[in-house]
């Protein structure tokens, strides 16, 4: 389709959203790569975010492997005209935001390095993924001014795509996009969300891994609600949404998180069939694809559904082994929440977890069938 064509169908959208003809859930899906064996269906995706670029001496640039993998993925836009491709800086442990963000000029130099990425890859927009500002777990550098450096880097960085998408000629639902990865709870405790929330055009909320390597107890990883046995402070999707919502964010700019994965834990203590309860080891991440050819009631792994948390886990009786993840009956609870809230859509980690494509078309799905999409 010749590029006049796929701006106005973009446009039209764009209107047709506006005027509030119906709630449009977009599906944003993160990628690693568009492998061979691929059968996943790209037009099921509003946005596709690459990950990862990274920050060099204060430079955004791929590496050549990352320029490599990064290329069919922009290839689907061909046969795809409205499919945007975006690309994620950073990641767990990526370090340089925090350095960057420090002054005027290190600002200035991650934006403009940044734009000149998109624009030499013909790209469609820019995630920023800094795990996380005033946080160092992951190993990266952090300062106690990094709340309001964060804020001043996607001010810069909007500006920069703003200039850029007037240079082009990218207007309205075609301009250059700016999104973040965020988590809840203290991991946004130096994250002005209700500034940010000014600069960018919507929060990916990172709602999953609540349970990981470093929690004490298994539980849901991905949970939409707290179960019976979930501890107060414990961190869920709902309770995520509430937090951004209560600090300024708008419902049309909180994108849900979804996983296309599970984690495993091992030596679990079997009270509740290993729900909530401690564990020797953390054992391993599994795929979607590996989740459904190797472990759900198959096995010794028994799936059970907690209808409180919304939410599926397996439980092997015999190793007392626990994993945590999503299938199309929690999908179909998180679309249901997306319609009630109207809140801007749901994210997923990763496609390359789901090369078939069943979950990407669960949310396909459920996204026409609970919001409208035109």
């Amino acid at each position: 389709m010749p590029k006049f064509t796929s701006r106005i169908l973009l446009a039209a959208l764009s209107v047709f959203a506006a005027h509030g003809q119906a709630q449009a859930c977009h599906i944003v899906g993160y990628v690693g790569a568009r492998n061979s064996g691929d059968t996943w269906d790209a037009g099921k995706v509003d946005t596709l975010i690459f990950a990862f670029a990274e920050i060099t001496k204060g430079e955004v640039g791929l590496t050549d492997v990352a320029r490599r993998r990064l290329q069919p993925v922009l290839a689907l836009k061909a046969s795809h005209p409205t499919l945007r491709v975006a690309i994620s800086i950073g990641g767990w442990a990526a370090g340089g935001f925090s350095e960057a963000a420090a002054t005027a000029q290190g600002r200035e130099r991650f934006a403009r390095s940044a734009v000149a990425m998109l624009r030499a890859q013909h790209a469609d927009g820019l995630d920023v993924d800094w795990e996380y500002p005033g946080h160092h777990e992951s190993g990266i550098a952090a300062n106690a001014h990094d709340r309001e450096n964060f804020t001043a880097l996607l001010a810069t960085t909007r500006a920069a795509l703003d200039r850029a998408s007037e240079q082009d000629d990218r207007h309205n639902a075609d301009r250059y996009t700016l999104s973040i990865a965020v988590a809840d709870a203290e991991f946004v405790d130096h994250v002005d969300i209700a500034a940010v929330a000014k600069q960018i055009d919507w929060f990916n909320l990172m709602t999953y891994d609540f349970v990981n390597a470093m929690t004490p107890t298994t539980g849901h990883h991905a949970g939409l609600y707290a179960s019976a046995l979930t501890p107060p402070t414990a961190r869920t999707g709902e309770r995520a949404v509430e937090q951004f919502l209560a600090a300024g964010a708008e419902p049309a700019k909180l994108v849900l998180g979804a996983a296309f994965y599970g984690r495993e834990f091992d030596g679990v203590e079997p009270a509740h069939d290993g729900l909530y309860q401690r564990y020797s080891h953390f054992v391993a991440f599994r795929s979607w694809s590996s989740l459904r050819a190797g472990f759900i009631d198959r096995n010794g792994y028994h799936r059970h559904w907690d209808a409180a948390a919304k939410a599926p886990f397996l439980w092997n009786a015999t190793t007392h082994r626990f994993i945590s993840y999503e299938d199309a009956q929690s999908l179909h609870a998180k679309a249901n929440y997306i319609r009630t809230q109207r809140l801007g859509g749901i994210m997923y980690w990763s496609q390359d977890q789901d090369p078939q494509g069943e979950l990407l078309d669960v949310l396909w799905h459920d996204m026409q069938a609970a919001c409208g999409r035109p």
